[in-house]
């Protein structure tokens, strides 16, 4: 079992297989502050390798998943000039460049506020189960500024044309709505079935072998980038070492003999 960092700004409960990450700072709407950033990205490769957790369900604390940038950091970097804008801004797209590549089933339950850089996280979630009530939105141009960092991901996740509407308008919408998006994959009415909704998420992941899912992610991900015909070469290896490895000789046998795999008991 891998050890967790230390953190400050989130909380951490491995329970049956998943780690439970809620971001903590509620008072600030649990805004993404440059110090949750890098505990963000410390807690994902800490558990990167380790099979033994098979689902991260990332959520916020206090009714909202996250409201967006931490203003104090902002304010911060503005002596500094404009580097330092940049590095802060950066540091965002690498943790959600981490967080969509993570081996592991990445599930975001999304309450309250989802704006901005937790719009981001949505969007790179897996499986994302939002409240009905919930309140996305991509505020940056409102402001002043821009969705440096998300937009890529928002493209890919709902497509370039509802892309440019939201974030040319800065529109807020709810979890109905973002359904009809794509951008979530279950909408619940209120917080006990959004805890029935990720409770049977979770109970269908656990189905599934560790490996074959971390593979299968991989392999998804990868027709974004690369050639097909290279790519399937790749994916018929794949499929044969996974055929004649413990998961596949373990799947096998549990079909035959009308069991559950070990890695669903």
């Amino acid at each position: 079992m891998s050890d967790l960092p230390n953190c400050e700004t989130l909380l951490l409960e491995r329970e049956g297989g998943v780690l439970h990450v809620t971001l903590n700072r509620p008072d600030s709407r649990n805004a993404m502050s440059l110090a949750m950033v890098s505990e963000l990205r410390a807690v994902l490769a800490a558990v990167r390798d380790d099979r033994a957790v098979r689902a991260i369900v990332l959520r916020g604390a206090g009714g909202h998943f996250c409201a967006g940038g931490d203003i104090k950091d902002m304010a911060g970097a503005r002596a500094a000039g404009p580097d330092a804008y940049a590095a802060l801004n950066r540091a965002f797209g690498g943790l959600l460049e981490e967080a969509q590549a993570q081996p592991q089933v990445l599930v975001a339950a999304l309450e309250g506020a989802v704006l901005g850089g937790g719009f981001g996280l949505a969007c790179v979630s897996d499986i994302a189960i939002a409240a009905a009530d919930a309140q996305f939105g991509l505020p940056e141009t409102s402001l002043g500024i821009l969705p440096a960092q998300i937009a890529p991901f928002v493209v890919k996740r709902i497509g370039l044309t509802q892309a440019r509407r939201l974030a040319l308008t800065a529109a807020r919408f709810d979890g109905r709505e973002a359904l009809r998006l794509g951008l979530v994959h279950h909408c619940a009415d209120n917080a006990e079935n959004l805890g029935e909704q990720l409770a049977e998420t979770l109970d269908q992941v656990r189905r599934c072998a560790p490996g074959a899912n971390a593979a299968t992610k991989a392999l998804l991900l990868a027709t974004e980038t690369e050639v097909l015909g290279p790519l399937l070469d790749g994916a018929a290896r794949q499929f044969a070492d996974a055929v004649t490895g413990a998961e596949g000789a373990e799947g096998t046998m549990a079909f035959v003999q009308k069991r559950k795999p070990n890695w669903a008991q």
